[in-house]
């Protein structure tokens, strides 16, 4: 007897339905093909104990399992219920008339358990499209597939729970989640609050500055000044994810199983902090079956580098391009994946090796040599992609000592908001660029416009301090986002004076 049963596949941040075709005939063996991996291979042996130890027995006849399309590889112990339910309803020990209305996936334990399984999301999102009636799986992964509505998604803890709905002695309960109102509930929690840092006004107003233009920052300072505890706080002050980007951002993070158990929609943005030995395949992503990176884990949120020179160079050199194109695409021989990469980039360095460069009163402990060897891992194409350069200096003990509060990230977040808002009005028009750091050469001369006095003062300050000519658009751009926060419709002094300061890297003395 033939019976086909559907599951999925996942590649990059797309689903891709699997027909697993289960053939029982005269004779004796088991057979499964259609390029599985030794993952799926393995899975006969635990469908055997979870069917023994549920009542249920494989049957001792000639079993062939085909996962049409047979050329497309198929990864991962995901399949194991699928396989499962097939057998069973080929070799007539339940009736499933109605299988086939169902897109079924989830891995098997011994006792016919069922743990979780990585892509949930894109998965729902595909069964969806192609019209199937329901989504049955693992029930930690139930929340994050009932993001997607007009699908019905059961989730399961064990294979028994499953026969008895098929054959029709049980019901599966149906898994609702309010999207909107999980979403909002999660907005207005921070986990950390710029209410907590003492002092260093001057940082806050930066990082206020680059959540407002969506700016990469870099802050320079030596060991203790409080670069960490100010860039985690980043995304407490950035605006909120609308629901696509929520949606973009957890599908990625559902294809490497990073959602945690029993959580719909990730409400907050991401913020990623790899450790300075990572590879340039776990930043970008990649394997020999594409798996997203760091960069697109952080998609929609903030990559935080710590300790910046500490991290190889080839590793700093292959972020270029996507911090340009705010995607990346990783190719191999026989497919091309890509996946989305719009993150702001946050990096914290120490101005010396020894940490303490440009501080009066700390001992010198770098030669220039050295300093020149440490600086010099940062590129200039690097820097070049970053906005904002500020010098973090240590909080003096009269402010540590303080008892006020600072201003809170909830307070900071709507003049951030506010000043987003008037980027979306001003940029609604055009389609890959939302906020002022995105804006290309053609916008900045339709948007950046100056009066004779502001050119006059930018010219001054670029020759006594000697900035690079790359430093002109980045200053541009970042007066522009001063001047929305401030809603003034033109940029003035003012603005260009504060952006110049934000340059300090492209000063004599900082990064030849």
């Amino acid at each position: 007897m033939l019976i086909k049963v559907f599951g999925s596949a996942v590649f990059g941040v797309q689903a891709t339905t699997i027909t697993v075709e289960v053939n029982i005939d005269k004779g004796i063996g088991y057979h499964l093909v259609g390029l599985p991996d030794n993952a799926i291979k393995e899975s006969s042996y635990r469908i055997a104990a979870a069917l023994q130890n549920n009542g249920y027995k494989l049957p001792g006849k000639k079993i062939t399992i085909n996962m049409a399309p047979a050329d497309l590889r198929k990864e991962g112990s995901a399949y194991d219920l699928t396989l499962a339910l097939g057998i069973l309803a080929a070799s007539s020990q339940i009736k499933a008339i109605n299988i086939s209305d169902y897109l079924i996936m989830g891995e098997l334990s011994l006792d016919g358990g069922l743990q979780p399984i990585k892509g949930a999301l894109p998965i729902a999102i595909k069964a969806r499209e192609e019209g199937f009636k329901g989504f049955i799986l693992p029930k930690q992964n139930a929340k994050e597939a009932a993001i997607v509505d007009n699908l019905e998604v059961y989730g399961v803890e064990n294979i028994k729970e499953v026969i008895d709905y098929f054959e029709g002695v049980g019901g599966l309960e149906k898994t609702i989640v309010d999207t909107r109102e999980e979403f909002f509930l999660a907005l207005n929690n921070p986990e950390f609050d710029f209410a907590d840092v003492k002092g260093q006004e001057s940082i806050k107003r930066c990082m206020e500055i680059a959540a407002a233009g969506g700016h990469n920052i870099i802050l320079v300072g030596p060991p203790g000044s409080g670069k960490t505890m100010l860039s985690k706080r980043l995304p407490s002050i950035l605006p909120p994810m609308s629901l696509q980007e929520a949606l973009e951002t957890t599908k990625i993070h559902s294809v490497v199983g990073r959602v945690k158990e029993n959580s719909g929609l990730m409400a907050q943005r991401p913020f990623r902090s790899p450790h300075h030995t990572i590879s340039n395949v776990a930043l970008v992503g990649g394997g020999s079956y594409p798996q997203p990176g760091e960069i697109s884990l952080s998609h929609n949120g903030v990559l935080f580098l710590d300790e910046l020179p500490e991290f190889k160079r080839e590793v700093l050199e292959v972020m270029r391009q996507p911090l340009e194109d705010r995607e990346v695409t990783i190719s191999r021989a026989k497919f091309t994946v890509t996946y989305p990469s719009s993150f702001m980039l946050v990096a914290s360095m120490n101005p010396s090796p020894g940490g303490y460069f440009n501080d009066p009163d700390a001992p010198v402990t770098s030669s220039p040599a050295e300093m020149q060897r440490y600086l010099s891992k940062i590129s200039g194409p690097l820097l070049d992609r970053i906005d904002i350069h500020v010098e973090v200096t240590p909080v003096p003990f009269d402010k540590l000592s303080e008892e006020r509060r600072g201003e809170s990230s909830n307070e900071i977040r709507k003049r951030v908001i506010a000043a987003r808002e008037i980027q979306t009005k001003r940029f609604f028009a055009l389609q890959n660029i939302h906020y002022n750091a995105q804006m290309g050469v053609k916008q900045l001369r339709e948007f950046c416009e100056l009066d004779k006095d502001s050119k006059v003062l930018l010219k001054t300050a670029m020759e006594r301090l000697n900035l690079s000519a790359r430093a002109y658009d980045r200053i541009l751009k970042v007066s522009r986002t001063i001047a929305d926060l401030e809603r003034s419709k033109n940029i003035k002094g003012d603005h260009i004076s504060e952006a110049i300061q934000y340059r300090s890297l492209d000063r004599d003395g900082w990064l030849g």
